[in-house]
């Protein structure tokens, strides 16, 4: 789930190029663009079009934010709207550029369940159970999904920095035992973010 916004025509079509020239023969990764409730009416006109040309757009419930409950609002809305499960969940930035092959053969040896998967925040630390997974690009398991969907924990918590919320809800309800960073394999290109 790349997470984006409505008005974000040209950053989907260029990511599609990117995403449609690659496989991967040990797993099915279905990518999918992900923004709240659409409020212009030539959105709605647009992404109609691009739901019924490349059906890979889920709208979901909420008013377009970044740290006021959409990452949420994605993944308790999941395993509502998705047509069966998946091992694997992920939350993507617009900004990332994934390589999905070596991202399927890093995740085959994984667990399948309890899993939160990334690039542990703070940048020079490499333990995942210290802090949290950065929202740049983090994977959960789909038990971990189902889990944010019925939690009161993640719920009644979801404002503020989301990827830092997510690392909080995992560990306040006990969960994620499996954490794995994925440095140096995932990593913030120098120079971007003013650094």
């Amino acid at each position: 789930g790349i997470l984006t916004r409505a008005d974000a025509y040209d950053r989907r079509h260029f990511l599609r190029l990117i995403y449609g020239i690659q496989s991967s023969a040990i797993a099915k990764i279905d990518v999918k663009f992900v923004f709240c409730n659409l409020t212009k009416p030539e959105q709605k006109l647009l992404i109609s079009l691009e739901i019924l040309r490349y059906n890979d757009i889920i709208i979901l419930n909420c008013s377009e934010n970044m740290n006021s409950g959409k990452t949420y609002t994605y993944f308790s809305s999941l395993p509502g709207i998705l047509p069966h499960r998946y091992d694997y969940v992920m939350k993507a930035d617009d900004d990332v550029y994934l390589r999905l092959e070596p991202l399927a053969l890093s995740l085959s040896v994984k667990p399948r369940s309890d899993l939160y998967y990334g690039f542990v925040i703070p940048c020079p630390s490499m333990n995942p159970f210290v802090h949290y997974m950065s929202g740049m690009g983090f994977v959960l398991s789909w038990d971990l999904v189902e889990w944010i969907r019925e939690s009161e924990i993640a719920a009644k918590d979801i404002s503020g920095p989301e990827d830092r919320l997510v690392g909080k809800w995992l560990d306040m309800g006990n969960k994620a035992r499996n954490r794995y960073s994925n440095k140096p394999a995932m990593y913030d290109y120098p120079g971007t973010n003013g650094r």
